[in-house]
C-alpha cells in the first residue's frame, strides 16, 4: 500500500491529472493511464503505464 501523503504529492506525468491507488497500481483520475507499482515503489513513467481496458486506442492530448 502507497503512503498517503506520497499519493497527495503524485500526479500522473501525462496529464498532471490526480492519482488514486487501486489494485496494486496507481490510476490518474483524469486519462485513465494505471501506472504499475513495483516493490512498493510508484513507476510514474508514460512509457510503463497502460490505458484501461477498452482504451488502447488512446488520444494524444
Amino acid at each position: 500500500m502507497i503512503d498517503k501523503n506520497l499519493l497527495d504529492i503524485l500526479a500522473c506525468p501525462f496529464c498532471h491529472g490526480d492519482v488514486k491507488e487501486k489494485e496494486g497500481s496507481i490510476v490518474c483520475l483524469k486519462c485513465g493511464r494505471i501506472y504499475p507499482v513495483i516493490d512498493d515503489i510508484p513507476v510514474m513513467l508514460v512509457d510503463e503505464a497502460r490505458m484501461p481496458a477498452g482504451e488502447e486506442n488512446e488520444k494524444k492530448e
